[in-house]
Order: structure tokens, then C-alpha cells, then sequence
């Protein structure tokens, strides 16, 4: 895989999305996670003008396609721009190693690649639990999964116990994708934030809020940190412009 230019490593802060306005943004923040490829994998040609039109350190994450996280009943298959056969239904979803998954996650890959993606979220609902069935289709699907030299990471939305999750991620390199408000990242090789608002998808971050997320990232120059909110794109630059500044005092607390 084609990688961007070597920079010195720092946090990549962005947005889940991207603004009509997009090349403004691209000078105030240096990652967006494409969400496009939850729905529909973007055409090649989509993803290659994304790709030029960015500036080469700026980098795109990508969500992985719902036929791999979701089984067909979840609402957001309404979203869909075609019927799944009705006979292979209990094929989609779950991680379940089947033709229909394996064929999903080449198109993302596919799309990965076009953007230089250096980061795939597989973001799973609530009714994706910690059964052994589920377990053993995570082990099968990512044990064969040509990982490249993607972060591949994982924001599991059920009850999940903590010593399960740090068990599975170790086992299987996944960075656990967590709110840091919320919840602790149980493992990662690098952290992967999500910003969602805390319940509040029309919250807007505090300044205090945001030199807290700071003090948290400048622990983990790696890392990402994406908002998902409804003020993401006028949260995620302000986040940015406090990490371009001084280091706060000696003494600031972030969340854990």
C-alpha cells in the first residue's frame, strides 16, 4: 500500500464526515473519517478525487461497510441501494465468514486503499453481544483479514465486560474505540477517541472540555480523535488549534 509522506507523529483530529466547504477545513484539521462507507462503499473515482483534493498529510479513516458489522434486520439497511436476496439474508452481518462478508470488506478495502486510508472503524450495534458465537466470528474474521498496515479498530456498542474487551483486542490487535468522557480504552496500540457528545448528539464541547481532550492527547501523540456530534466541524478545529498552541500548565487534567 501507498503511504503518505513520513511527518512527525502527532494526534490526527477530525471529523466523522466532511463540510460542503471542504478545503477550508482541510487547512484546520488533518484527518476526517469517511462515514459514506457504512451505508454504500464510494465509487473509486469518488475516493481517488477525495484523495488529490486533500493535502498529502491529511489523512482519511473509513468505516467499515454494515454488511459486515449489522445483520439485516437493523434499521440502517433501509439505507441500502439495493434488496439483498432474501435466501442469503442470514449470510450478512456479524463478522459471520461467509461470501457476502468477505465481499463487503473487499469493496472497503477497495475504497481504503483509494483514499491511502491508514485507519478502518468497525463500529457494531447494541444487539451484537459478548456470545461465544459472536466471539468466535470476530477471532475467524479478523485472524484471516489481509490487515495491510491498517489500525484496525473496534467501537463495540453492547454491554461488553471490560476484561472480555481487553482480552479480545489483545488477542486480535484491535484498538478498542471509546468516548473518553464515557468509558477507557481497555486496549490499542494506539487510542482511537470518538466524540459523540455524551449522550447529547447537539452538544457542543466547553473550552474546558476541549483543553481536557488536549491535556488527554498530548499522552497519546498517535492518536485519533474524531468528533461525530452535530458541532463537529467547529469542535474538531478548535480542538486542533489548542494542540498547534503551548502545552497547558503543569497540572491539567484530561479524561481518562
Amino acid at each position: 500500500m501507498n503511504s503518505l509522506p513520513a511527518r512527525v507523529i502527532r494526534p490526527r483530529v477530525g471529523s466523522a464526515g466532511l463540510p460542503e466547504e471542504r478545503a477550508p477545513f482541510y487547512s484546520r484539521v488533518n484527518v476526517t473519517e469517511v462515514q459514506d462507507t457504512f451505508y454504500h462503499p464510494l465509487p473509486l473515482r469518488t475516493a481517488h478525487t477525495l484523495r488529490r483534493e486533500a493535502p498529502p498529510a491529511f489523512e482519511f479513516a473509513i468505516r467499515a461497510w454494515l454488511l459486515i458489522t449489522h445483520d439485516p434486520g437493523h434499521p440502517n439497511y433501509r439505507h441500502l441501494r439495493f434488496a439483498l436476496p432474501e435466501e442469503r439474508k442470514a449470510a450478512f452481518g456479524s463478522f459471520r465468514d461467509t461470501d457476502e462478508v468477505w465481499a463487503a470488506w473487499a469493496k472497503t478495502d477497495e475504497v481504503a486503499q483509494a483514499l491511502r486510508a491508514r485507519a478502518v472503524l468497525f463500529r457494531t450495534p447494541g444487539a451484537f453481544k459478548p456470545t461465544a458465537e459472536n466471539i468466535g466470528n470476530l477471532r475467524r474474521f479478523f485472524g484471516r483479514l489481509d490487515r495491510r498496515d491498517y489500525l484496525l479498530a473496534w467501537e463495540p456498542r453492547g454491554n461488553w465486560p471490560a476484561e472480555v474487551l481487553a482480552t479480545v483486542c489483545a488477542e486480535l490487535d484491535l484498538t478498542h474505540v471509546v468516548d473518553p468522557f464515557v468509558a477507557r480504552s481497555r486496549y490499542g496500540r494506539r487510542r482511537y477517541f470518538r466524540l459523540n457528545g455524551m449522550g447529547e448528539e447537539r452538544r457542543r464541547y466547553s473550552d474546558e472540555e476541549l483543553d481536557k481532550l488536549a491535556a488527554l492527547l498530548r499522552k497519546y501523540p498517535g492518536a485519533y480523535c474524531i468528533f461525530s456530534n452535530h458541532h463537529r466541524f467547529e469542535d474538531a478545529p478548535r480542538l486542533a488549534e489548542r494542540l498547534a498552541g503551548a502545552p497547558p500548565p503543569t497540572g491539567s487534567a484530561g479524561p481518562t
